[in-house]
């Protein structure tokens, strides 16, 4: 698809980009309160916790560049999604097997386009930085509440980078601006439930990373 048709689209996403911005720095303050958090803990306690700062690195400069950071990060919320069939929650255990199953298939969508348009770039992103601690060692609601607190700026990454690709205009396929459309929307969605649940369950605070149940 030529540049300027894609630009267009673009465009017509900007509309969405308010409400965007609104999501993003509610947000922006969970991520702010898990950094605080990371601050003041103690040295095995901050083992657990991913560099949430992480997400300001992610600038999209084209559309591989796009598509190679985006596996690597929908991989990694397949791999701490697949941590909720531990849960206690039947909410929290649907919750991972969406993300499992939708961004698990985009995964090997992107993958695809990566080995067709952009031959030699097969979806490793040079320099990305994990944004999910380790959950391995967590059970009931510690599991619960630290993969919320971590997964709520983990998906803002994913809408920053799409509403980048779309408003920049360097999507350079139809089908990938197509995508980034639908990703930041339904991760949008997706926070407002996470934070619902946040606020619900823990009262937007987290507990202690110890093995409390």
């Amino acid at each position: 698809m030529k540049r300027s048709a894609v630009v267009g689209i673009a465009a017509g996403s900007a509309l969405a980009a308010v409400a965007v911005t609104g999501l993003a720095a509610t947000a922006t303050g969970i991520a702010q309160q898990a950094i605080v958090e990371q601050h003041n803990a103690t040295p095995t306690d901050r083992s657990l916790t991913g560099p949430y700062g992480s997400t300001r690195s992610m600038n999209v400069t084209d559309e591989a560049g796009y598509l190679a950071r985006m596996v690597a990060h929908d991989q990694e919320a397949v791999t701490a999604a697949r941590q909720l069939r531990r849960s206690d929650r039947p909410q929290m255990r649907a919750l991972g097997t969406a993300i499992i199953d939708r961004q698990g298939a985009d995964v090997a969508t992107m993958r695809a386009w990566l080995d067709m348009w952009y031959p030699g770039r097969s979806g490793t992103a040079t320099g990305y930085q994990p944004m999910i601690r380790d959950l391995s060692g967590l059970s009931g609601d510690a599991l619960d509440n630290a993969f919320l607190l971590d997964m709520i700026p983990h998906h803002m990454a994913a809408v920053t980078m799409s509403q980048q690709l779309l408003v920049s205009g360097r999507a350079q396929h139809s089908a990938t601006a197509g995508f980034a459309i639908r990703v930041r929307d339904a991760r949008h969605a997706e926070m407002i439930r996470m934070q619902r649940y946040l606020a619900h369950w823990f009262k937007g605070w987290s507990m202690p990373c110890g093995m409390r149940k």
